[in-house]
């Protein structure tokens, strides 16, 4: 079919029809409409290539391949030919599905797992999926369509979708609005977004996966596209949502819940998740735009331990390079950066410097030389080179889709390394350019081979250059983990980096949104990611300063960093009460790092998200869809944020089951809201009853002391409840070689008796020998406990009625009874 208005849809690209000066100016041929709108019309038979099933309409064509028994791909190829298959967000398709088949009737072909059906109804190529109950849970709105652009000779894709009357959505990243979704319209290309605002749409990054959940069931749509794409989540019209982009191909994944958890699982699937990072980037970062000249980070360093606050890791921004050219040395700031970087080393703290794509023409510098003479730099369809103003002034930029490229580049970070930078931290690589914000749309990508313009390599341009400073930083340290932090991204991006949300303000209003970022990111396929603690610009007051550090004592990433016209923000720039406070969340991130290093880890090799808003832990609770403020840090400890000034107490919702108030071990039974006194020095944390959480001792930086004993803090409970340990060498890729040690525990109580068991899996065996245990909440006084069928009485029960006792950390099972 073919229909030559124009859709209402495409608010981007509205063009009245009746503007002949737009027809004659962009049409060799006059009368000619510059945009013509088409969609599919009847399927009219079904092929079967392996896990690939080909329908067409006779002109246009669909392929919907099976990738899981949870994953279904569709893409759409207008004139009946696909493009290559390539993907820098899914680096491999691998078909896992069990088994799947091919159906068809007088009303539909239908594609089937072993847990969801495809069907395309064959009156009108409409494309919906259902369960194995036959529950539906998507279902197409209009057929696919895609508009013609006669201008330029492209194409717009568009998809569709009914939105039911409850349908909620999240996801896309950190858009700096509600959690929720619903009602809302998106854009993403990534762009330099200083002092951004709520609801300021684009910013740094580009996600194109958003998760429904529907009548309960939850679903996700993956719109692997990396042109300027769009969403519409029944915003325009509210029983509609659509997803659609500026070119290139209509591919999108459809992903199974059916719970939440189910569905990141999957995506991470397709996009991978996050690296083990080296253990020391657990602990607390200072920031500062910027630390200069070099008396000035050795003061910065020094007041850390003398302060005794837990640092270990301190950043140089630009102005450690000389005129702002990348992989230099300022030498009157910084004469002889690798004394002073060996130096704050041995007192514990690792050097992070920032490197920015923009490089300075400049003959005499020998990274613009190597990039000319090996034509690296990203030209335009002219084949000029592409230039722009940024810090360095006028620059050239490298194309980090050339993978001979990426490898020039990450060689680079070779002096970096020798100088002893443990961590790169890539800026402006939106990419940003002054004046301009960003390349010109004809700046021509190598695209590892699938040529394009910058339209199709615009979002993934930041991610491919983290890309190949991880990379490269894997290769020059060997077997040790690198360390990178990038501003923009795509969807994978995680293979390669932590993420922060970008240049944030010292307000209220930006702690709660960082709060809600950090949750969506997480969601999204990116756990590691932290905010600005403190605000990159604004003044924040000390009280805003500390809530902000205790919200960060529990993002996965936890930096500080200001800009350069504010007053500096360490942990004690405000006096007390506030920096033993501060000092008290910090001690608290570093005791409770095994846990965080636990639950990375099962992102890493399971695939769950680290931070988990409530409606991902109890998604049949309606009310949670719209529940913001809490959430949980792997599935054992929730934090509720205190997000405003002069807060003495707040409301609390606890999910259905027990839970001990962290500060005073009390009980409380979940599944409804209560209040929780504020004081400045906390903020309401609970850990769920069942958990096992083990502690470190506070070191002032990660490997200060060896580890001579683990805590224990045991939660009681009278049902079975499960809970895991992670540890290895903490900087190694040895892992990999099954070089760990995951230990799970796993917990049952009654009235009378209360039992601990542990299993072990991987090859590393830790240096401590015993665990110290601290039992809270049993409901009796125990008279004797068990050890691996043996009777063990050292043990005491304290003031606080808790359980205390040491024993060898290989132990199987313990049973305390009354």
């Amino acid at each position: 079919m073919e229909d030559n208005t124009i859709d209402p849809e495409l608010e981007s690209n509205k063009i009245a029809e009746d503007d002949d000066t737009f027809q004659h100016i962009n049409n060799p041929i006059v009368g000619i409409k510059p945009i013509i709108k088409k969609y599919l019309g009847v399927p009219n038979h079904a092929d079967q290539i392996g896990n690939k099933f080909f329908l067409t309409d006779g002109e246009a064509k669909v392929e919907i391949t099976v990738v899981t028994d949870q994953i279904i791909r569709v893409r759409l190829a207008p004139h009946g030919v696909f493009l290559e298959e390539f993907s820098y967000g899914v680096p491999k398709l691998v078909q896992k599905a069990t088994a799947f088949t091919l159906f068809e009737n007088d009303t539909e072909f239908r594609v089937s797992t072993g847990v969801i059906n495809c069907h395309i109804r064959k009156a009108d190529f409409f494309i919906s999926f259902s369960d194995s109950n036959d529950n539906v849970t998507s279902t197409d709105a209009v057929p696919m369509h895609w508009e013609e652009n006669v201008a330029f000779g492209g194409y717009y894709v568009f998809c569709t979708k009914t939105c039911g009357p409850k349908e909620s959505f999240f996801g896309l990243g950190d858009k700096p609005t509600e959690l929720n979704l619903r009602g809302k319209r998106f854009v993403n290309w990534n762009t330099d977004a200083y002092s951004f605002q709520w609801n300021q749409d684009p910013i740094y990054r580009t996600i194109p996966f958003y998760i429904s959940i529907n009548e309960g069931i939850s679903h996700g749509i993956f719109f692997d596209n990396t042109y300027k794409s769009h969403f519409d989540f029944g915003s325009e019209e509210k029983n509609k949502t659509s997803f659609w982009a500026d070119g290139g191909e209509l591919q999108y994944y459809y992903i199974h819940g059916p719970h939440m958890m189910d569905v990141v699982k999957n995506y991470h699937i397709l996009t991978g998740t996050h690296p083990m990072p080296p253990l020391w980037a657990f602990g607390y970062h200072q920031c500062r735009w910027s630390y200069y000249p070099e008396a000035k980070v050795t003061k910065i360093a020094k007041t850390f331990r003398e302060q005794k606050i837990p640092c270990d890791a301190i950043y140089l921004d630009i102005d450690y390079m000389d005129g702002y050219r990348c992989f230099t040395w300022n030498k009157k700031y910084f004469p002889d950066p690798k004394k002073m970087v060996k130096e704050l080393a041995a007192d514990g703290f690792k050097t992070v410097v920032i490197i920015d794509p923009g490089i300075r023409v400049d003959d005499n510098y020998w990274v613009f030389k190597e990039g000319k003479e090996k034509r690296y730099f990203c030209r335009r369809s002219d084949d000029y080179f592409m230039e722009g103003h940024v810090w360095p002034g006028r620059c050239q930029f490298p194309d980090f889709t050339n993978p001979e490229v990426r490898e020039w580049w990450g060689g680079l970070f070779e002096g970096l390394v020798e100088t002893g930078v443990a961590g790169v931290w890539n800026d402006m690589n939106e990419p940003a350019v002054f004046g301009t914000g960003s390349f010109p749309d004809d700046v021509r990508h190598q695209y590892d081979g699938h040529r394009g313009s910058h339209r199709k390599a615009h979002n993934v341009y930041g991610m491919q250059m983290v890309r190949s400073t991880y990379e490269g930083l894997r290769t020059i340290m060997k077997n040790k983990r690198p360390f990178t932090i990038t501003r923009a991204g795509y969807s994978g991006v995680q293979r390669y980096s932590s993420v922060w949300t970008g240049d944030n303000v010292a307000t209220w209003e930006h702690l709660k949104l960082g709060n809600v970022q950090l949750q969506r990111l997480s969601m999204s396929g990116i756990s590691f990611c932290g905010t600005d603690i403190g605000g990159f610009s604004g003044e924040p007051d000390g009280e805003l300063f500390t809530r902000w550090i205790q919200l960060g004592t529990f993002a996965p990433f936890m930096r500080a960093h200001s800009a350069g016209d504010t007053k500096e923000r360490e942990p004690w720039s405000f006096g007390e009460p506030y920096t033993s406070i501060n000092r008290k969340f910090i001690e608290l991130r570093y005791k409770l790092i095994p846990y965080l290093y636990s639950t990375f880890w099962e992102h890493h090799r399971y695939g769950f998200p680290i931070l988990r808003p409530l409606v991902m832990q109890e998604q049949i609770e309606s009310d949670n869809y719209f529940r913001q403020d809490e959430f949980t840090y792997g599935d054992k400890i929730l934090i509720c944020p205190v997000l405003e000034p002069g807060q003495k107490s707040r409301k609390v919702y606890l999910p259905t089951g027990k839970w001990y108030n962290f500060w005073t071990l009390e009980v409380v039974e979940g599944g409804k809201e209560v209040e929780v006194l504020t004081p400045l020095e906390t903020i309401p944390i609970f850990v769920k009853a069942g958990s096992v959480i083990p502690e470190y001792p506070v070191m002032q930086y990660v490997g200060e002391k060896e580890i001579e004993e683990v805590k224990l803090n045991v939660y009681y409970s009278d049902y079975v409840a499960n809970s895991f340990f992670f540890e290895d060498y903490g900087e190694t890729f040895a892992y990999e070689q099954d070089i760990y040690s995951e230990k799970k525990f796993a917990v049952d109580g009654n009235k009378t008796s209360f039992s601990i068991q542990q299993s072990l899996e991987g090859l590393y065996t830790p240096r401590y020998e015993t665990y110290s245990f601290t039992v809270s909440g049993l409901p009796f006084k125990p008279s004797k406990i068990t050890i691996d069928g043996k009777a063990f009485k050292d043990f005491a029960v304290n003031a606080d009625k808790i359980l205390e006792f040491k024993y060898s950390k290989n132990f199987k099972k313990i049973e305390i009874s009354k």
